[in-house]
């Protein structure tokens, strides 16, 4: 149980020091290729959901975030000894925690990441784990059922 939070500790500096460093080096909503014509580096401050969807409501985020919070650990403690569950809850967990911190210490979360081909939400390194880990869990869940 204590590597699953010392890799939720990493993602978690992780997912900070990315955006650390894109607040420092780029300027508000201002872009810097890294891929070209595929991903950016842009600095976009986001006080709702994916696609800015409830806008300013970070009264709902914050009581969701520790919501989301207890039911992981409650998750952690259930299946704590199911390690093929507890992957994919230690990325959700990371996610979860470093928008959390965001929100709390900025009122909004840091994203950076922006796909060039199609139109969908910049996103961040907390975002990617919670997606991915989402994600595996579906998979582990659906895959359960067809057997």
């Amino acid at each position: 149980m204590f590597g699953y939070l010392i890799l939720t500790l990493v993602l978690v500096v992780l997912d900070q020091l990315v955006k650390y460093w894109v607040v420092a080096h780029i300027a508000l909503n201002a872009s810097r290729p890294l891929v070209p014509n595929l991903l950016a580096l842009t600095n976009l401050h986001n006080d709702g959901a994916a696609w800015s969807i409830l806008e300013g409501q970070q009264w709902f985020f914050t009581v969701v975030t520790i919501l989301a919070i207890v039911v992981i650990g409650y998750l952690f403690y259930r299946w704590r000894h199911q390690a093929a569950l507890l992957w994919p809850l230690t990325l959700i967990l990371a996610g979860t925690i470093g928008n959390f911190i965001d929100r709390v210490q900025n009122g909004y979360v840091v994203d950076m990441f922006e796909l060039l081909f199609v139109n969908f939400p910049v996103f961040n390194v907390a975002d990617c784990c919670l997606t991915i880990g989402v994600v595996w869990l579906l998979i582990i869940f659906i895959r359960e059922e067809e057997e």
